[in-house]
């Protein structure tokens, strides 16, 4: 059974590859901005949104293929943040984020012939110390561009794990798929080993 992850992110393919999962990868292009601006207020549903809205592009142009969508949003006290467009943008993230708790909704979903047959949402909570500017200027010369990608500018999987002083919720969900979930259905649906 053909499986293709939509998405360019390199912690979901290490994820699934470290897990032993046969896959290829179409990052699909969707228009996030025009999805968040009519989608739901509610966002769980508006990450799920987005997450079938990928998946739906990719499986359209791959037929009898299970077709994997993810998407994060993160929302702190009500405010919700996008990508950081370059290294300024994401220290302001970072400076925003300081001493503070933040969710990261996280969903994923698959899809076959553009029917959603298995989806899921999880929303971990993270809460960063407060570190200083010093910290903050090292941790972006160190970490470069990188923190472009990830929605909070941060990399569980690297430096990022310093920024924090809890997190509650799960480890894969963080770096962007709630794995065990996803695993448990792609072998319900005979596309990894039982």
């Amino acid at each position: 059974m053909r499986l293709i992850l939509a998405s360019g992110s390199a912690a979901r393919r290490a994820m699934l590859a470290g897990a032993g999962v046969k896959f290829s990868v179409v990052p699909a292009d969707v228009d996030e901005a025009a999805i968040k601006a009519a989608g739901p207020a509610d966002v769980g549903a508006l990450a799920l949104e987005l997450a079938v809205a990928k998946a739906r592009r990719i499986a359209a142009m791959a037929p009898g293929a299970l077709v994997i969508g993810a998407d994060q949003i993160l929302v702190c006290e009500g405010e919700r943040f996008d990508k950081p467009e370059n290294l300024t943008a994401a220290a302001a993230h970072l400076r925003t984020l300081r001493g503070r708790a933040h969710q990261l909704v996280t969903a994923a979903c698959v899809v076959r012939e553009g029917e959603v047959l298995w989806s899921r949402v999880e929303t971990p909570a993270l809460t960063m110390r407060t570190f200083s500017d010093a910290f903050l200027e090292d941790y972006l010369a160190a970490e470069g561009g990188a923190v472009c990608s990830c929605v909070g500018a941060y990399r569980l999987e690297g430096l990022g794990m310093q920024l924090f002083s809890r997190i509650d919720g799960d480890y894969f969900t963080i770096l962007g798929l709630p794995l065990l979930a996803l695993l448990g259905f792609l072998r319900e649906a005979g596309a990894v080993a039982v």
